[in-house]
């Protein structure tokens, strides 16, 4: 294995959530009379922590309204929003590959919520296959490193021993504050062009491919 540690973004690395995360911010949108939120804008604040997700989204938003966005997403995601949020392919087979040696760590670093996260865990049944996870509401949102910090330091792994995988330059940038290793996966959120900013050490177009790159 090239890594001890490999640290995996969620929305746009391993689960196909993009869509519904853009209807239920744009649903949110209508229900607080902001109006209609663009597809690309949504997309673009995908991995953030929600309260920077909608600081950015919604320039000037005083805190009540904020609020209310944050609420109604809220509803939308988890209960009045029915489109699929699949794993991509390969993930769980390949995630099954690097749990196989004894020596590897798998963790989660992402933008969701504990109680978010916890809840995909359960729905999903996969919370076993990691080692630890962060989430923005519970330490600093990407591209802050401070969740990273604190994954190598629960696992007691050395930054040259990890590396962070995800689809957004807000995954890379946090990795590449570090120091940290970093790789792109061009299937979710950020185009290439926009990863490659960040100078991952690999680009990987499909999830089978970086797992591959990860067994060198």
């Amino acid at each position: 294995m090239r890594y001890r540690l490999m640290i995996f973004d969620w929305d746009g690395t391993l689960m196909d959530s993009v869509a519904r995360i853009v209807t239920c911010m744009q649903a949110a949108g209508r229900d607080i009379g902001w109006g209609e939120f663009g597809e690309d804008s949504v997309r673009d604040i995908i991995g953030l922590g929600l309260p920077e997700a909608i600081e950015r989204l919604c320039p000037g938003i005083d805190p009540e309204r904020a609020e209310a966005l944050r609420r109604r997403y809220a509803y939308h995601f988890v209960e009045g929003d029915v489109t699929p949020t699949p794993f991509y392919p390969g993930v769980a087979e390949g995630l099954a590959r690097l749990r196989a040696h004894d020596a590897s760590r798998l963790a989660v670093a992402t933008g969701k919520s504990r109680r978010g996260l916890d809840r995909i865990f359960r729905e999903s049944d996969c919370g076993h296959w990691f080692h630890a996870s962060r989430t923005a509401d519970e330490t600093r949102s990407k591209p802050h490193p401070r969740m990273l910090e604190e994954l190598l330091e629960e696992l007691g792994v050395a930054v040259e021993e990890a590396v962070m995988i995800g689809d957004t330059e807000y995954d890379l940038e946090m990795a590449r504050a570090l120091g940290m290793d970093r790789v792109a996966v061009t299937y979710g959120v950020h185009a290439p062009q926009r990863l490659a900013a960040s100078r991952p050490v690999f680009t990987a177009e499909a999830f089978p491919e970086l797992i591959d790159w990860l067994h060198a």
